[in-house]
């Protein structure tokens, strides 16, 4: 196929995406950039949904979870993999964001980050079919470790590549597409695996899984590396991290945000639980794939399910939905604690545990939502910089300590770990309760 013939079905597909059947929207981009916006549409469109499928390939609150009770390694370093994987993106991404706004085509951090990614899952890919134990522990505990600080690298750099290559008004379009589509390659791997005999595969299964994932990397970078960026502003932007630091007598000084930051620490309970849920699941399911997923159905079903509602419900009141959310989570915790404990055959099966973990990811859901809208409600123009900069600093350094969770796994048991979230989860839906209501809902 000629370039030319190419550019053309590029734009007729873009055209009926859009809707620019006739003119061109290119209301805040260069103008430079206008005529390869369809093709910088595509490419960043096919980029993020190849880095979303990998990212659920190597899921840190799912699938290595589940591989790490197959290999048998200690509670003590599941409970680290949301923290590190969550709180190793963010702390490093606030400190290299000024560095990274110095550069005037920035498109080349997000492919680093794209490559050093598919390193790190080929790395647990190995480990898988090597080690076990302790050993594996470490090994893809240190592979996660370099996942999270390279995902932070592409994280900072996605948002400004976008800004300059695709029009506010199509940045909906591009972002829902990929979801949506993500959202369709999650569930067949979630079918293939519930309905393929893989009980003899054992760790090998995962370790192709992981591989394929970096595989998808370095697609996602090679197509990434076709977006043509024009060159940026380079001036202006602080270090975030150090904002934070210099930011952070508002805690003393503003009470309002200092319960703000109080209550997204106690809702780490939610977002530490997930790991917990899948050993349990994997331990009253057997190790057959099948019961992994039904899991990863779930968890690709939650967020288009919850998605709409906690948004509408968000616009009218951020303080609810946290509530409602947190004492969700509570209360499944216990129910799933006393299911275990009870034996209870009508709960924990495979079904029974997907819905389990279905309810669960509807919360978590409700739960970042809500903090994120009553964080922008709560703020003003010119205290929003510092309280995102401060909070996100605060949780992140906790979601590391949180990670120590794991001991009470090695020493009482996923169950109990996860009876002790939802008593959390609990204490934080009273204690939101007691926050102002900041949303506008006229």
């Amino acid at each position: 196929m000629k370039k030319n013939d190419r550019t053309l079905i590029i734009e007729a597909l873009y055209n009926r995406i859009t809707g620019d059947e006739e003119a061109r929207v290119c209301k805040d981009i260069p103008d430079s950039a206008c005529n390869d916006q369809p093709r910088n549409f595509f490419a960043y469109l096919v980029a993020n949904l190849l880095g979303k499928v990998a990212d659920e390939i190597g899921s840190a609150k799912l699938i290595i979870p589940w591989l790490f009770g197959m290999l048998g390694v200690p509670a003590l370093f599941t409970g680290f993999l949301v923290p590190v994987r969550e709180g190793g993106v963010l702390l490093p991404q606030l400190a290299v964001a000024a560095a990274v706004r110095k550069l005037a085509i920035r498109k080349s951090v997000w492919i680093a980050g794209a490559v050093l990614s598919a390193i790190s899952l080929f790395g647990m890919a190995w480990a898988a079919v090597r080690t076990e134990g302790v050993a594996a522990g470490i090994l893809i505990m240190s592979m996660l470790i370099v996942f999270s600080l390279s995902r932070g690298l592409s994280s900072v750099s996605a948002k400004d590549v976008l800004g300059k290559t695709v029009s506010k008004s199509r940045r909906g379009a591009l972002m829902g597409w990929s979801a949506g589509l993500s959202g369709i390659a999650v569930l067949v791997i979630g079918l293939w695996l519930g309905s393929t005999d893989l009980s003899e595969a054992g760790p090998r299964v995962f370790s192709g899984m992981l591989l394929a994932g970096g595989v998808l990397w370095i697609f996602a970078a090679f197509i990434f590396s076709t977006i043509v960026e024009q060159p940026g502003a380079t001036e202006g932007g602080g270090n975030a991290l150090a904002v934070a630091m210099q930011q952070l007598r508002i805690l003393k000084t503003d009470a309002q945000f200092r319960h703000f930051v109080t209550a997204r620490s106690l809702l780490l309970s939610v977002a530490l639980a997930p790991p917990f849920y899948v050993l349990i699941a994997q331990s009253h399911t057997g190790e057959g794939l099948a019961g992994l997923g039904s899991l990863i159905i779930a968890n690709g079903l939650a967020s288009s399910l919850s998605a709409p509602f906690w948004g509408y419900m968000g616009d009218r009141s951020s303080r609810q939905v946290m509530t409602i959310a947190a004492s969700g989570a509570g209360v499944l915790g216990l129910f799933t604690f006393f299911a275990v404990s009870g034996s209870w055959g009508w709960v924990v099966n495979a079904y029974g545990m997907a819905a389990i973990f279905l309810v669960l990811n509807i919360m978590h859901g409700g739960v970042r939502l809500g903090r994120k809208v009553y964080l922008v409600d709560m703020a003003t123009g010119e205290n929003r910089a510092a309280y995102v900069a401060v909070s996100n600093t605060l949780i992140g350094i906790l979601m590391l300590a949180g990670g120590l969770i794991g001991l009470i796994g090695d020493w009482l048991g996923p169950a109990a770990t996860v009876l002790i979230l939802g008593i959390c989860s609990l204490f934080s839906a009273f204690y939101i309760r007691r926050l102002p209501d900041v949303s506008d809902p006229a």
